[in-house]
């Protein structure tokens, strides 16, 4: 789990994943071994089965589970594996062949001295060279072997004279129950002499088979990745396993292993995410891939390296790999066409059926031309990479008119294209024209939009900077390059970038460029959770020794008190110094919206109401735009203000799915959207990749995480995550984590740990002078006193959140007061409660919140007078959001209510995966009686029905099958 250091926070959730390949049967091949079990199986079918495919597709691990399952079913059994080197001695197959057929000879026991003469025949056909001698011998085995199945693996290594000898075969003539199962990897090798001519002569005989193992699909790659893993991959991480090994699963198992060695995935409740950051791997020189390249030897290792980074060309490739390395353009193409027909490379067909010529050239897989790209030394890629760029203008030139970006001659997407021109541009340097080269590199960078590909944008963008040679320029260059870290999650980066920029500003970066410099290094300053480095940006001394003007000092100095709370002493520095920061539109966005939050805080929402209508938009460049709408989008979900959130996005013309990740799990959240928000909160806290540290409270993400959790019945993983996120004693208030762990404290009974909690942080927002966001806290201490029975101080926290809810004019303070009230006073003045609790229905139905709508509703029809049919609409929104706890409760008051509840199965099943939850968990009987709101022996008659109905024998086991999903 997470843990602290001297200085900053990690937010990191889960751990390191490991691979685990104990389970190695052939995933995704049901189809083809039912096909293999019905041709053995078949008294009459084939004696010869050939199981063939690519390098890495399974072969292996196929044959033993046909292995496996022959002899389950009491087949005698012989394996012969070949090995390369087997080639070179001839007719050493067909002897195995021979020998193993023998063991098994069916011939009565006085007749056994005989039996020895095909293996003595067959020595001497060896020893002579004498196929026809040993065809003779392995005939008469076959003929006479008894019931066998010998499996022979790699059957590609084997020497061609054996293999000629079993073209010779008629395998019909098998002696009944003997059956020969090979597998081969597929080659492309023309003529019929070679070991591909003989294998698939060999596949054509008389009574043989032939089984294609072809590449996993999606699915099948995903599982396949889970099972290794022991965790799920979630869609970034299957994507890209998929796209990098085509489906083979041996390059699958390299790829992971390569992440997992150095510790790239991390596996956070259940599921396995890979950072955005994390660069592919290289195969190791014994990798299977790697090898199969370097058994071609040279010129094939020269040529594939030249299509590493010219392939894309198409045909002009073979020139520039002539001119690269020195060879003819026919041993160019002779080694070309040799990589084809090893099965390294595909050849692309040029467009039309007649047509002969290639179109271009891609390497089967992608993580083997990454491994070959990597192995160039620097000056080689440089070299390889100016030529393609000097041949991509080229050709641009010659077509000039305005084309937007001139395609290669093999068939790429645009963005596809846009990526290759820029990273040979940025792989060649210096050995192309510089400021073309600039031009094109900041171009391919606008193209892409944040969050799609940060790690090629902050790639292009740093070469840019390399190669702009103007010093002025470079500070511009530099600037982009800042903003992309922040947008890449490279806060070290960013930081240290943005600083030496701070320190050492160059004389055309004006003083909008230095104010947005500043904002960038104290953002990428909170999203380290740096505390203590966010203290230092929050002094005057700090910014008054850096040479820039007082606009960015006085904007980046009031961010970074806005980051640790101190909205007073933000709102009076932004105040004293208007008039250095209101001096224009672009001057002024920043600090006005800081001031805004700072009032917003205080719980004096009208300047953020009015910067929220984002009135300057027209005059704001698109990124400013973005920027600042992102901020205040969060800042409004704090107060799960999702109404005004919309308008804010209507009104800047964009939509949610443009916002960073954490506007995005917010929005999920809030909606209901909960599996979504999940995923997208396990990969932003296993990576560290929060792009954006909402101002408000950096706690948002982790809290909002637990509240999911805990409406699912995931306490123990609630808990632990708040624990693990909770800031240290000098960090800025976490009034929302501080709520999630108060209800999960609620949850388990333990009122005294929650009263605690909820105390201590609303002293410290009181410290911080904070009132906005603490009327959930508020509202779970008056639930909290009500039910410890001190009416007295429930009623004054009712006076607090009556006092928020006037003050912030927010639907969600003034609903929390209506349902805190409800509980409060419905014995003292139930028909307030109950009136309360009518105005709260229909406030919440008008916000539009399943979960809090069915919350609302809830506790309408238990805590009041309320409808007892109300229990059905919030039973069906719980299922909206998978709140299996919260269904368990509704469903325990339509019984209380006498209402018809769901059918009994559908009952059933809840309750058990409910109870299943809770044990993995590891709670006990007591605290899940607690949980549940039943007594223990309840809980032990629902945990001994658990356990009959699935077969299980503990509850070790039942936590076993809910991990890995076969309860």
């Amino acid at each position: 789990m997470a843990a602290w250091s001297d200085t900053k926070e990690l937010v990191r959730w889960g751990t390191a994943a490991r691979l685990d390949r104990t389970e190695d049967g052939p995933l995704g091949r049901d189809g083809e071994l039912k096909q293999v079990h019905d041709y053995l199986s078949d008294p009459d079918g084939p004696r010869l089965v050939l199981v063939h495919g690519e390098l890495g597709v399974g072969r292996t691990a196929f044959l033993k589970t046909v292995g496996e399952q022959l002899r389950a079913r009491g087949t005698a059994l012989h394996t012969v594996d070949c090995v390369p080197g087997d080639g070179e001695r001839p007719l050493l197959l067909a002897l195995r062949l021979v020998m193993a057929l023998e063991e098994h000879r069916s011939a009565p026991r006085r007749q056994r001295s005989a039996g020895k003469k095909p293996v003595t025949e067959a020595l001497g056909a060896v020893d002579r060279r004498d196929r026809t001698a040993m065809e003779t011998s392995l005939r008469a085995s076959l003929t006479q072997a008894g019931p066998l199945a010998v499996l022979v693996d790699d059957v590609q290594h084997a020497d061609p004279d054996s293999l000629a000898v079993l073209c010779r075969m008629d395998f019909s003539s098998f002696a009944p129950g003997v059956r020969l199962v090979v597998s081969a990897k597929d080659a492309r090798e023309p003529g019929r002499d070679g070991s591909a001519g003989l294998l698939n002569r060999l596949a054509g005989v008389e009574g043989a088979r032939t089984v294609a193992l072809s590449p996993l699909g999606h699915d099948d790659v995903t599982a396949l990745a889970a099972l290794w893993l022991q965790a799920i991959p979630d869609a970034a991480l299957a994507r890209q396993t998929g796209e990098l090994t085509c489906g083979v699963p041996g390059a699958v198992d390299a790829l992971l292993t390569g992440w997992t060695r150095r510790g790239e995935i991390r596996v956070a409740d259940g599921h396995a995410f890979i950072g955005a950051r994390t660069p592919v791997p290289v195969l190791p020189e014994d990798d299977r891939f790697v090898t199969a390249l370097d058994a071609l030897g040279e010129p094939y290792r020269a040529v594939a390296a030249a299509l590493s980074i010219l392939g894309p060309l198409g045909p002009p490739a073979l020139q520039l790999t002539a001119t690269w390395t020195g060879l003819s353009a026919d041993a160019v193409n002779d080694s070309v066409r040799g990589l084809v027909e090893a099965g390294i490379v595909n050849e692309l067909p040029a467009p039309g059926p007649d047509s002969t010529t290639a179109q271009g050239w891609t390497f089967r897989l992608p993580l083997t031309e990454h491994t070959i790209r990597e192995g160039l030394r620097p000056m080689e890629r440089s070299r390889l990479s100016a030529l393609a760029t000097e041949a991509v203008w080229t050709g641009a030139d010659s077509r000039r008119a305005g084309e937007r970006i001139p395609p290669t001659s093999v068939p790429l997407d645009e963005a596809t294209a846009v990526a290759y021109r820029a990273d040979r541009v940025a792989d060649a340097g210096s050995l192309v024209d510089r400021e073309r080269a600039v031009v094109e590199l900041t171009d391919a960078a606008r193209r892409i939009p944040p969050g799609t590909d940060d790690q090629a944008v902050l790639r292009w963008l740093r070469a840019a900077h390399n190669l702009t040679e103007h010093a002025d320029a470079r500070d511009l260059a530099l600037q982009r390059y800042i903003l992309a870290a922040y947008w890449a999650c490279d806060h070290r980066t960013g930081r240290a970038d943005g600083e030496s920029l701070l320190r050492n500003p160059g004389p055309t970066l004006t003083e909008l460029d230095l104010q947005e410099a500043a904002c960038l290094v104290v953002a990428v300053t909170a999203n380290e959770r740096d505390w203590q480095a966010m203290s230092r940006l929050a002094t005057a001394s700090w910014w008054d020794a850096l040479p820039v003007p007082d606009l960015a000092k006085v904007t980046g100095r009031a961010l970074a008190l806005l980051y640790l709370s101190r909205w007073r002493e933000a709102a009076e520095l932004l105040q004293h110094n208007e008039t250095v920061w209101d001096t224009g539109p672009r001057a002024r966005a920043a600090p006005a919206r800081f001031k805004a939050h700072a009032d917003l805080a205080r719980g004096r929402p009208e300047s953020y109401r009015h910067e929220a209508t984002m009135y300057d938009a027209p005059e704001l460049p698109p990124g400013k735009v973005y920027a600042l709408v992102g901020g205040m989008f969060d800042t409004l979900f704090t107060g799960y203000d999702l109404n005004a959130a919309n308008a804010l996005l209507e009104t800047a013309d964009l939509t949610v799915q443009m916002l960073p990740p954490v506007g995005r799990f917010l929005f999920d959240h809030a909606t209901g959207r909960w599996d979504q928000a999940l995923e997208s909160a396990r990969r932003m806290l296993a990576n560290n990749e929060v792009q954006s540290a909402p101002v408000f409270d950096s706690s948002l993400l982790p809290a909002r995480t637990a509240a999911i959790l805990l409406a699912r019945g995931r306490l123990t993983t609630a808990l632990q995550m708040v624990e693990d996120m909770r800031g240290p004693g000098d960090s800025p208030p976490q009034c929302a984590l501080n709520a999630s762990e108060a209800e999960l404290l609620m949850t388990l009974g333990d009122l005294d740990g929650a009263e605690k909690t909820l105390r201590s942080a609303l002293a410290t927002a009181q410290e911080h002078d904070q009132m906005y966001g603490t009327d959930e806290l508020w509202a779970l201490l008056a639930e909290v006193t009500v039910r410890a029975g001190r009416t007295g101080e429930a009623t004054a926290c009712l006076d607090h959140l009556e006092r928020i809810a006037a003050r912030t004019g927010t639907d969600r303070s003034h609903l929390l007061r209506l349902l805190a009230s409800a509980r409060v006073l419905r014995t003292d003045a139930p028909d307030t409660a109950r009136d309360n609790l009518r105005e709260a229905v229909h406030l919440a139905r008008t916000r539009g919140l399943p979960f809090e709508t069915a919350t609302t509703l809830l506790a309408a029809a238990t805590t009041g007078p309320g409808p007892a049919t109300l229990l059905y609409e919030a039973y069906d929104l719980f299922g909206t959001t998978g709140a299996t706890l919260w269904r368990h409760h509704t469903r325990t008051a339509m019984r209380a209510a006498q209402l018809a509840g769901p059918g009994r199965k559908q009952t059933t099943t809840e309750n058990e995966h409910l109870l299943a939850t809770l044990i993995t968990e590891g709670l006990t009987n007591r605290q899940i009686a607690t949980v549940l709101r039943l007594n223990e022996d309840a809980v032990a008659q629902r945990l001994t029905r658990l356990l009959a109905r699935t077969g299980k024998r503990s509850r070790a086991e039942v936590v076993t099958s809910v991990l890995t999903g076969s309860l």
